[in-house]
């Protein structure tokens, strides 16, 4: 447990969570709360997959097939590399369930405690940080 960041946090307060007002056990709970929307570097060609609904699937043409098969053949994916990106949205238009499922992806939901690159806080550990 990075302790300076943990103690940082809760002193700094930041993202204004109230801290100051909290026993240490409640401040452990919200840091290990997910209620924080982030951004995701990459994702894999399973889930981008797993996004596409076969009935939006079978209309693109077979070059589009091709190039999706290549995409989803990458292993891994950059959510916001360009060409990746462009190509797909040209496959599944505005109104389809695909490009919904794969906006979807490019975010994720995870604790404050996980943002700041911090394991499980337990409510010992957030006294401890307090007390240094």
């Amino acid at each position: 447990m990075n302790y300076d960041v943990l103690k940082s946090e809760l002193t700094t307060d930041p993202e204004s969570r109230g801290y100051s007002g909290m026993t240490d056990a409640e401040a452990a709970t919200d840091l290990n709360t997910e209620y924080r929307s982030v951004d995701v570097e990459s994702v894999t060609g399973q889930q981008i997959f797993e996004a596409a609904v076969p009935a939006e699937y079978d209309v693109l043409t077979a070059d589009q097939k091709a190039l999706f098969g290549a995409i989803v053949g990458m292993g891994e994916i950059l959510v916001n590399g360009p060409n990746t990106r462009d190509a797909l949205l040209a496959m599944f238009g505005p109104a389809t369930t695909t490009r919904t499922n794969l906006a979807v992806l490019q975010t994720e939901t995870v604790s404050r405690a996980i943002e700041l690159g911090l394991s499980r806080v337990r409510e010992g550990t957030v006294t401890q940080a307090r007390a240094s």
